[in-house]
C-alpha cells in the first residue's frame, strides 16, 4: 500500500502510518524510543516531528520513502 504524504496534514500521516503497524500508540512509541503521550501529540498535531523521526521511523517498519519530482 502506499500514499502521497503531500495530500495529508503531517498528524495524519504519524496515525496513517502507525496504523498501518497496527500497534498502539504506546507501542508505536516504544518501536522509536517515544512515549505514548508523544505519539498521541503527533497525531493531535500538537507536536511536530522532524525528517530524522520519520526515517527512523521508516526503518523500524520496513518503509520506503520516496521524493520525486512534480512533472
Amino acid at each position: 500500500m502506499k500514499f502521497v504524504m503531500n495530500d495529508y496534514e503531517p498528524k495524519e500521516i504519524m496515525k496513517i502510518i502507525r496504523e498501518w503497524t497496527e500497534l498502539t500508540q504506546k507501542e508505536f512509541g516504544e518501536t522509536i524510543g517515544k512515549n505514548r503521550k508523544t505519539i498521541q501529540h503527533y497525531e493531535l498535531g500538537d507536536r511536530n516531528y522532524n525528517i530524522v523521526t520519520l526515517l527512523e521511523i521508516a526503518k523500524k517498519h520496513n518503509l520506503k520513502i520516496t521524493v520525486e519530482k512534480k512533472k
